[in-house]
């Protein structure tokens, strides 16, 4: 049976040499690659056990101020700062690591400013804002010359009088509020030159030699996709400077819309070139950032937030799931399946991830996973402005809205960015949810591969399909995505608190694994748009139907995520909420 290019996922029967030769296996192997050297970069060979010497010091210090004092003295925050200190980030390869994946920086209104600035430039901005930071400085000195007194007559009464106790607790609190800004004002003033074109130069060709590989070993041409990917590569800059932009930044109009937007330009008015086709190999760069994307989905972090958080994200989103599906092919009357499926899942579980897991697991034509992850990426734009502004008019409690935006905007980031403009408790339930759901990416490609395969195709064309054609059709890189995620997991709690801290979250993850995820997720919505011509998905817009389609899903969607929500934080579990 020839095999349809046109479509997601290619049929076959499994064999051995599929795990050197098939996408979703490179995908596995590509990333998994990444993940054993930025490991082995911060444990073994790295920083992890100076860290534990450093972190075991300041909980003796930390201890012994507890049990001295009824409240979290000086001597106590310092050895907690001392402690945030410690980052993978700051080590050698570390350094390199983000030396080595630069993306291009924030702008106002010269776009070189993203790639270059001068010495003198620096030197003027750091002088603009050095008046600022030397009056929150100047504070932060007389706030901890307060908290300082405050805690001596504390302890002159042996901390033994509560009023005396009550006002060096809050005198320690403002200082810690001064220091705070005294911090990101001097962040401000510490502004250095820079040339990110070398490291942008020596990041293309490092990126077209590891896909390159792959690229032949699933028996392509390895010339003619490192030649089309410097085109590819050159969009997805552009996309980040575009994002950097200071408007596009106000509005969450960052780079993954940008690629999206910029390829399409180019594709349907000069039109891609078709030696840039064969780079445009958008599941490969994406499945790769998916295995990387579980090292960032961590089980203690889950459980962290309890039942509630859990009942938001994985009762409701099947739930949606299910009824938009239906909505779609019974009220609807979609004329594909596929593209019913594919928008479903893209709109319930987080967006373009599951899209692409979908589409594999039901063979869905590229055009239509295109068009969902379209409609996505517009809907997460209006979403995550809109959701906050809503939220703050009506007066949502943070927690609340915070779940609320977790369990219905689609990307990861924009939940973190419109959390953000609640508070940093609702941004904390937000991306944590959101985290939570991400999980529903493997399991939400398991139950629509099976559900394809033993009812859809099996009564579209009356033969019986083996159970076998279940794992045939299953996205294989979802077992990596789950296998990261279970080995970060393990990892994270083995070291605990703090020492992951340092050396997992900001060091393997942030000084690695993140740090390439970011770059493989543009280049794949710039490969999207470059390979995306308006006429091919002009006849799935016939009607409008995927745009209702989306709609009364998401309006849906919204309108449960918020009841499950209220009735989980406020009314079955209140004192988990009240514990946020």
């Amino acid at each position: 049976m020839a095999q349809d290019s046109n479509v997601v996922i290619d049929h076959g029967k499994s064999q051995w040499s599929d795990l050197w030769k098939k996408e979703d296996y490179l995908a596995i192997w590509l990333g998994f690659i990444i993940i054993v050297v930025s490991i082995l970069a911060y444990t073994t060979f790295g920083p992890k056990a100076e860290f534990a010497e450093k972190i075991a010091a300041a909980n003796q210090i930390q201890e012994a101020e507890l049990a001295k004092a009824p409240f979290k003295t000086i001597a106590w925050h310092k050895a907690q700062d001392d402690k945030g200190k410690l980052k993978g980030t700051g080590t050698p390869f570390g350094k390199f690591m983000t030396h080595w994946t630069k993306t291009p920086g924030s702008w106002k209104t010269n776009p070189m400013d993203a790639l270059i600035r001068s010495e003198a430039q620096a030197q003027a901005l750091n002088e603009k804002a050095m008046p600022k930071y030397e009056e929150a400085k100047a504070k932060a000195e007389a706030a901890l010359a307060a908290a300082v007194a405050a805690e001596e007559a504390a302890a002159g009464a042996s901390f033994q009088d509560k009023a005396l106790n009550d006002d060096a607790s809050a005198k320690i609190g403002e200082w810690r509020t001064a220091q705070k800004a005294a911090g990101e004002a001097k962040s401000k003033a510490e502004n250095k030159p820079y040339n990110y074109l070398p490291t942008l130069i020596g990041l293309c060709v490092f990126l077209a030699a590891i896909f390159g590989v792959g690229i032949a070993m699933m028996g392509k041409s390895m010339p003619a996709f490192m030649q089309g990917f410097t085109i590819v590569f050159l969009v997805a800059v552009l996309a980040y400077m575009l994002g950097g932009q200071s408007i596009s930044k106000q509005y969450g109009f960052g780079a993954e819309a940008w690629g999206v937007v910029l390829g399409m330009l180019i594709a349907n008015t000069i039109g891609t070139p078709k030696w840039v086709l064969p780079a445009c190999e958008v599941e490969f760069f994406i499945k790769t950032g998916l295995v990387l994307l579980g090292a960032e989905v961590l089980f203690n972090k889950i459980v962290a937030i309890g039942i509630p958080g859990i009942f938001v994200a994985w009762v409701v989103t099947p739930i949606v799931i299910v009824v938009t599906y239906t909505f779609g092919q019974t009220i609807l009357k979609m004329p594909s399946k596929t593209l019913n499926i594919v928008i479903s899942a893209d709109m319930s579980v987080c967006g373009t991830s599951a899209a692409i897991a979908t589409a594999a697991a039901c063979r869905a034509k590229k055009e239509e996973l295109t068009l969902s992850i379209g409609l996505s990426l517009v809907f997460t734009a209006i979403m995550m402005i809109a959701m906050p502004a809503f939220i703050k008019a009506v007066g949502i409690p943070e927690v609340l809205g915070g779940a609320w935006m977790g369990g219905t905007i689609d990307s990861t980031g924009a939940v973190a960015a419109a959390g953000a403009f609640l508070g940093q408790k609702a941004m904390y339930v937000a991306a944590t949810i959101k985290m939570i759901q991400n999980v529903m990416i493997g399991v939400t490609a398991f139950c629509v591969a099976i559900y394809w395969v033993t009812k859809v195709e099996a009564t579209d064309s009356g033969h019986s399909v083996g159970a076998g054609e279940i794992w045939h059709r299953f996205p294989k890189f979802v077992l990596g995505f789950i296998g990261a995620s279970i080995i970060f997991s393990i990892l994270d709690q083995s070291m605990g608190k703090d020492l992951g801290n340092s050396v997992m979250e900001y060091g393997i993850v942030r000084g690695g694994t993140k740090l390439l995820r970011d770059w493989f997720f543009t280049l794949s919505f710039a490969a999207i748009g470059l390979s995306t011509n308006f006429r091919e998905l002009a006849k799935y817009f016939k009607g409008g139907k995927p745009l209702i389609l989306y709609v009364c899903g998401q309006s849906f969607n919204l309108a449960l995520t918020l009841t499950m929500a209220y009735i989980m934080f406020y009314v079955v579990f209140p004192e988990i909420t009240a514990k946020i």
